[in-house]
């Protein structure tokens, strides 16, 4: 799952409004619906934005494992 996908997923569940959180992480609400609908690319500093709005850390919406990080050859 895509973290796009992940992030919309989470507000549904818990049942956020859109244009609240896109409010208070300082994106209009059109481009919100993008990122959120994979339109537009969910940048590093949109997810943190969002990440404060919602109150939850980045892994949240990452998958940071061992296996994928830092890996020797």
């Amino acid at each position: 799952m895509r973290v796009y996908e992940k992030v919309r997923d989470y507000i549904n569940e818990n049942g956020y409004k859109q244009v609240t959180i896109a409010k208070k992480a300082g994106l209009s609400k059109a481009t919100f619906n993008a990122i959120l609908n994979g339109k537009r690319t969910l940048y590093a500093d949109d997810l943190r934005a969002i990440c404060i709005a919602l109150n939850v850390s980045p892994e949240v919406f990452i998958d940071i494992g061992e296996s994928s990080v830092g890996e020797a050859n």
